[in-house]
């Protein structure tokens, strides 16, 4: 879905609220003429969101994730001017310089001016779960400026421009592999200290099982001979980071099987040559996993 908003402020905070979950919004003047844009590209899964213009405060309390739970997460990118922002008791005032990476179901304010831009890029909680739970306790701060926060900043302006351009599909795909950088930059870039081991150790292994999916034989046992450590520490690195060797090969077949279903170069393939091509034993297997991973059956995803 794309869209424009908006012409009244009641306009903008429904538009507003369908995109973030339920909160209170004030403006210095209601009855005054409402310029601010909201231009909108979203999945069930994913959603890229240009919002512009407009003084106004934003706050989404207990009460309004009670009523309207999202279960999702939001990389802020802010592109002019500045805004304050507030979760789990740290204040923050960002601008161009710098991205938040915030819970839309933990309490927040936001403020900002006539010249604040910005986009946003909206993701399900669990991946962010399922990629590090440590991301899940709070609010990140990441710097935009150079080496990997610049990249992923630069890559969240190309996706809004290219949004209409992309099918669904790729749009999912594009959101989750930019999501794997998020998490990486969120975490500190990869420049880990030694008491960081078991996170590099996890991007080793995500990496590899990534590389090797379409594999039939991939498993634990395969995964940990090429990386040179035993199936227990690995089963432990992934139980620490909110899954199993299992669950993750499970989950990058599927989006390897997502990629081609959605490429013309695998057009001619049927749906189930390319479940076996990724690794599937059956048919009727992958189309199970697909459905409960993605929420629609392998033949809508080619559609």
């Amino acid at each position: 879905m794309t869209s424009t908003a908006t012409t009244s402020v009641s306009d903008w905070q429904q538009a507003f609220a369908d995109l973030h979950g339920a909160m209170r919004i004030t403006v210095p003047d209601r009855d005054a003429p409402w310029s601010s844009r909201l231009e909108v590209r979203r999945t069930s899964s994913y959603g890229v969101a240009f919002c512009g213009g407009g003084r106004q405060f934003v706050s989404r309390q207990s009460r309004h994730i009670r009523a309207d739970p999202r279960g999702r997460f939001e990389l802020l990118v802010p592109l002019t001017g500045s805004a304050g922002m507030e979760q789990d008791r740290t204040a923050a005032q960002i601008g161009p310089e710098a991205m938040v990476l915030c819970d839309l179901d933990r309490p927040l304010t936001f403020t900002h001016q006539d010249d604040f831009r910005s986009i946003a890029l909206i993701v399900p909680e669990d991946a962010v779960a399922g990629r590090s739970r440590a991301l899940t306790a709070g609010s990140r701060r990441i710097d935009a400026r150079t080496g990997l926060g610049r990249v992923v900043r630069q890559l969240v302006t190309s996706i809004h421009q290219e949004r209409q351009l992309l099918s669904g599909a790729a749009f999912d795909l594009t959101c989750d592999r930019l999501l794997d950088l998020v998490c990486l930059a969120a975490e500190g870039g990869g420049a880990a200290a030694p008491a960081d081991r078991r996170a590099l150790v996890e991007t080793e292994i995500r990496r590899y099982v990534r590389q090797h999916a379409a594999e039939p034989g991939l498993d634990v046992t395969v995964v940990a001979r090429a990386l040179g450590w035993s199936p227990r520490y690995l089963q432990q690195v992934l139980r620490d980071a909110g899954t199993t060797p299992r669950d993750l090969i499970r989950r990058e077949r599927l989006l390897l099987a997502r990629s081609r279903l959605a490429s013309p170069a695998w057009s001619r393939t049927s749906i189930g040559g390319i479940a076996r091509s990724c690794g599937f034993g059956s048919h009727a297997s992958f189309t199970t996993a697909f459905r409960a991973e993605f929420g629609v059956p392998p033949r809508d995803a080619r559609s």
